[in-house]
């Protein structure tokens, strides 16, 4: 029994992971610390001198969506293990969420986004010039 006497077994024992093995984890973990923090400065700069050099709009929804993508990419593949499981189950996970970006960006693509400031159904009332009659 541990000291906290329960029945549950020691994982960090059981899991047998040396010194090496710790350090490899380690590594990957600050490697992909630095390369998000390398991202998101970019993201941060572009985004604060996108006037400055002006960039288009198209440019910049591809470049943040393109980067959001990579961000993503990369927590879901360290963070949440994704990178360890086999190839059909990160298909599983992967395979709805690529679909739904997809989709998202077709839609911005051929204006869709825009629909509602070009086709309004609640269309400003047409202007009424008031008579003012008999002087009030």
């Amino acid at each position: 029994m541990s000291e906290f006497h329960d029945p549950f077994p020691s994982y960090e024992t059981m899991s047998q992971h040396d010194e090496a093995h710790g350090k490899k984890a380690r590594r990957t973990l600050w490697n992909v610390f630095w390369l998000l923090l390398v991202v998101t400065i970019v993201e941060v700069v572009v985004g604060l001198y996108a006037v400055d050099w002006n960039l288009s709009k198209t440019f910049l929804k591809i470049f943040f969506i393109g980067f959001t993508l990579v961000k993503a990419f990369y927590i879901v593949y360290t963070f949440m293990h994704l990178g360890h499981e086999s190839k059909w189950t990160k298909w599983v996970i992967i395979g709805p969420f690529t679909g739904f970006i997809l989709y998202l960006i077709f839609m911005m693509v051929i204006g869709e986004g825009n629909y509602s400031m070009t086709k309004r159904l609640d269309e400003p009332a047409a202007k009424v010039e008031h008579v003012d009659g008999g002087g009030h």
